[in-house]
């Protein structure tokens, strides 16, 4: 059996278990439609032994019962759809959560003493040493130590993270391997309540709370049930009282008016509602973000301000050369082989760069040096410069004043080219590194940070559907100003901080607009905490994880984006099911009402527009209609309606058009072809 398969029969079993009362009684038009089952299934058994009166003939009866009980399953097994692929993915985490042996420690020290406790035994600020092929038996940081973590038991991704004490990379989940190294953790949970655990609670939906658009919707349905429920329940005494009096024509049945009460009522929202605020989140989860709360996705959908880190959101995360400027009468191609001698044992991205650029502009080949007798100058934080001295060459690069300094030390003069180049590069927001060889400047290599490609179309898209992005960085503003313009966002904040962070969301707040950022660090818990929508990355400290009401397990920052138009995918397929059901049941009055009535009132006989056969086919049509419908709507309602980058005003008029309009049309001919199925076969 494939996965599927064993979606809908586990969907199935549970829309039947769904009919408990007590579960149904939360949506409370649902909850009608059963009790309107009930009654009529009692009312078909009655006639069945020969108590009649109340209802009309047991065949038409038990009919209407049995298409009342298909449209509750038909809701159910929308709802239980939509949480299968929660609970599928439930079961595969809670297979990881398995009780592993714990080496714990007595201080934090590889070769601190160590005792052997079950995994469920740990509290929280234990400390427990992990190694090479070890379960990390519960949450916590990394207080020593640095290793490669295999995550895809929780995350699904193959490659290993690295995971090191101190930084924004020192937070570690239970049941994840570590795969070479060691590293002494700090508990920061009690068993049941590490993140797994509240991982594995809320994609099973067993504590998904209705977000307020939700409340606000189910007591709006809630107020049009309560209403059609009274007038339909006053219909019965006005038709018996002119039957009498007039003296002729026939009372209404209650199998008529419980059919009459369920086509009125918004069945096709109520039927959907659950199961799209669930489908919403489940989208989330299979791009591996878990929202801690409808409330989280639905704000989502609402935001109007995205705050967006530039290290890794909006660049790629390390500078890039991107030229090599020459100074004093040197050649291109003798800058581009001293800078790239001066980079080989330059083992971090902007020195790997800088040998891949030489090496693509002037083919030259970084093992077509001769460096057996080489010294190579590592970068310190002191002379904060990096060389080699080779056959007599002493070769250095740094930052531009540090290369001046150097230079001067040497008995060596600065040309103005070198600071022409330098003001240069820095206008457009680059990084110069300058170059020396011998106590004299021979040039500057151009580093930039590169920005993620599609990255301006990302950020129209968003100025579309009116929403405004800002940069955040730690850059000073010329850098910022230059990188803002390159990559299309709508403002930044230069030379960042914690406390300047926090300020530029309230600033926001205050004037109305919803926020949302992400974050993976210690000093972004604030900002995250404040944030209407705040997006903590797997990767970073438990801290951020605690203040962020969503954590990505692929620690990619981008994806703030898709959660943006996941959230006004949310509100767009809720509000276009909302119109259409609206629409529909307007269509269904024309149909049922003329039918209902017809016998009490034979006048109304001229309202038939549709043609319909008989009053029992008129309603009998509009039931399986009804049923029908919600079933046709579930691909819809778990989808999402198609998400468009484009402004409310006409996502609302184009909803309004596809269906709000075919929520009027639908009704008028499925009833009509209904009808004339039913006549063909002589079942009325």
């Amino acid at each position: 059996m494939n996965n599927n398969q064993k979606l809908y029969r586990r969907a199935l079993g549970d829309a039947f278990s769904k009919l408990n009362p007590r579960h149904l009684v939360r949506n409370p038009v649902m909850f009608v439609v059963e009790i309107g089952s009930l009654l009529l299934t009692v009312l078909f058994a009655l006639s069945l032994v020969g108590i009649e009166g109340l209802g009309d003939n047991p065949a038409f009866t038990g009919t209407i019962a049995a298409w009342l009980w298909f449209t509750v399953l038909f809701a159910n097994f929308a709802e239980a759809l939509a949480e299968g692929r929660g609970k599928a993915q439930a079961d595969a985490l809670r297979r990881t959560r398995t009780e592993t042996p714990a080496k714990k420690v007595t201080a934090a020290d590889r070769n601190a003493r160590v005792e052997t406790v079950a995994s469920t035994a740990l509290r929280k600020d234990d400390l427990v040493l992990v190694e090479a092929g070890d379960l990390i038996p519960s949450d916590g940081e990394v207080v020593v130590g640095i290793a490669a973590v295999d995550e895809s038991a929780v995350t699904g991704e193959s490659a290993p993270v690295i995971r090191e004490s101190g930084g924004d990379r020192s937070a570690v989940t239970g049941g994840t391997r570590v795969i070479s190294d060691w590293l002494v953790v700090k508990i920061t949970s009690n068993p049941g309540e590490g993140f797994l655990d509240r991982m594995i609670s809320l994609v099973e939906g067993a504590k998904r709370q209705k977000t307020p658009n939700e409340i606000a919707l189910t007591i709006l349905l809630a107020g049009f049930t309560i209403v059609f429920l009274v007038v339909v329940a006053t219909l019965l005494p006005f038709s018996i009282y002119s039957v009498r009096a007039a003296g002729q024509g026939t009372a209404v049945t209650v199998t008529v008016l419980v059919a009459l009460l369920v086509c009125l009522i918004p069945t096709t929202i109520g039927g959907l509602l659950n199961a799209i605020g669930i489908a919403g989140m489940d989208r989330l989860i299979r791009r591996n973000v878990l929202a801690m709360s409808g409330r989280a996705v639905e704000a989502a959908g609402d935001v109007d301000v995205l705050l967006l880190d530039k290290t890794g959101t909006i660049t790629l995360g390390n500078r890039q050369a991107v030229e090599f400027v020459p100074v004093g009468g040197v050649r291109p191609q003798e800058l581009a082989r001293l800078t790239q001698l001066a980079s080989l044992a330059d083992e971090t991205p902007e020195g790997r760069s800088i040998v891949a650029l030489a090496e693509k502009e002037f083919n030259l080949k970084p093992n077509g040096h001769s460096t057996q007798l080489a010294e190579f100058i590592p970068f310190t934080a002191q002379t904060r410069m990096s060389g080699i001295n080779l056959n007599g060459d002493a070769i250095r690069k740094g930052a531009p004043d540090t290369i001046a300094q150097y230079v001067r030390e040497q008995g060596g003069t600065i040309p103005g080219a070198l600071q022409t180049a330098v003001e240069a590069i820095a206008r457009t927001g680059g990084t110069p590194l300058a170059v020396a060889r011998n106590g004299r400047a021979v040039g500057v290599v151009h580093l930039k940070d590169v920005v993620k490609p599609g990255m301006k179309e990302r950020f129209r898209q968003m100025r579309a559907m009116g929403i405004k992005t800002v940069m955040i960085t730690g850059d000073n503003p010329l850098t910022a100003t230059a990188i803002a313009a390159e990559a299309g966002v709508d403002d930044f904040l230069a030379e960042a901080t914690p406390e300047a962070k926090l300020k530029l969301i309230r600033q926001y707040q205050a004037e109305g607009r919803l926020v949302a950022m992400t974050g993976d660090g210690t000093n972004d818990a604030p900002a995250l905490a404040q944030a209407d929508v705040a997006v903590a990355m797997n990767s970073g400290t438990q801290p951020a994880r605690e203040a962020a009401n969503m954590v990505d397990l692929d620690s990619d920052p981008t994806k703030l984006i898709e959660i943006v138009e996941i959230g006004k995918q949310l509100l767009m397929t809720r509000g276009a099911l909302t119109t259409f059901s609206v629409a529909n049941d307007v269509a269904k009055y024309f149909a049922i009402i003329p039918a209902a009535f017809a016998a009490t009132y034979p006048a109304l006989g001229a309202l038939n527009f549709m043609g319909l056969a008989t009053p029992q086919s008129a309603i009998l049509s509009a039931v399986i209609f009804n049923a029908l419908v919600i079933i046709a709507l579930v691909p819809l309602a778990l989808r999402g309606v198609p998400y468009r980058p484009l402004p409310a005003a006409r996502l609302l008029r184009d909803n309004l058009l596809i269906y709000g309009l075919g929520g009027l049309i639908a009704p008028f001919v499925g009833i009509k072809l209904i009808d004339l199925v039913l006549m063909a076969l002589g079942l009325v």
